[in-house]
């Protein structure tokens, strides 16, 4: 079943204006009829969140957003590169497993994205407001470092909205030193174990065994799914997942010394 198709087939009901509704509007334009369009979608002004949506819904906001950010960060040093594209168009065949339909979706989103006026910050922002989740912000963070680094290089304009764009997203600003020296494939000391978790290094163990179980529980697979993202991602959910185990092993690892 199509995931991004079946959501806005489905109604997406009443959604924000601004660049994500521009998305949805500009991928509807272009699948139905124009008097469909308009009756799927309505922009009202305020924001919807997704705990109030179904799943589909929530998906469909998710992909508008995510490919929209993608195709700002792949043009940001002025022109998408084929390993870029190659990356993107890997990304959704197997990570996230989207059928054919879906893939077209995302690339009309994509094209739109890359020649309309909003900024990647304008779609960081709006998402933010909409999604009101850590964990899916994360995703998307994590996914603009990987197009960043499709072609082994990082333009200095990607670093620059790599390094802006947590306090867009509400992401700590912690996260732009530690996952860029991830993607550089550069060893984290200690404190970056502790910004992981969330952590000081004062923290007692019993604080930072909660703040470890709070975090395995909040990258659970089921909770993952619950808060709109296909199964295409547990992969980025894993990923996460490694790193927050990493961290509390070399935590306690050194504690323990």
């Amino acid at each position: 079943m199509s995931l991004l198709g079946a959501g806005i087939g489905a109604g997406i009901g009443a959604v924000i204006g601004g660049p994500i509704g521009a998305g949805i509007g500009g991928w509807l334009g272009y699948s139905v009829s124009k008097a469909y369009a308009t009756a799927k979608l309505s922009a009202v002004s305020g924001k919807t969140l997704l705990s109030g949506m179904g799943q589909q819904e929530a998906q469909s906001i998710f992909f508008v957003a995510l490919f929209s950010m993608l195709a700002k960060m792949a043009k940001a040093d002025g022109h998408v590169t084929p390993e870029e594209a190659d990356l993107i168009n890997h990304l959704a065949r197997t990570q996230i497993k989207m059928d054919g339909q879906d893939r077209q979706a995302a690339a009309v989103i994509f094209k739109n994205a890359l020649n309309d006026d909003y900024t990647i910050y304008d779609y960081a922002k709006q998402y933010r407001q909409i999604a009101g989740n850590a964990q899916m912000c994360e995703m998307v963070y994590r996914l603009l470092f990987t197009v960043a680094y499709a072609d082994k290089e990082l333009h200095p304009n990607e670093d620059a909205i790599l390094q802006q764009i947590p306090a867009h997203l509400g992401l700590d600003q912690s996260r732009y030193q530690s996952l860029k020296e991830e993607f550089r494939g550069q060893q984290t000391d200690i404190r970056e174990s502790y910004k992981v978790l969330g952590c000081a290094p004062d923290s007692s163990d019993s604080e930072v065994k909660r703040a470890y179980r709070k975090l395995c529980m909040d990258y659970h697979p089921d909770k993952i799914t619950a808060k709109g993202l296909p199964d295409g991602f547990m992969k980025f959910a894993e990923q996460q997942m490694g790193l927050i185990n990493d961290a509390y092993k070399a935590i306690m690892d050194q504690r323990n010394k």
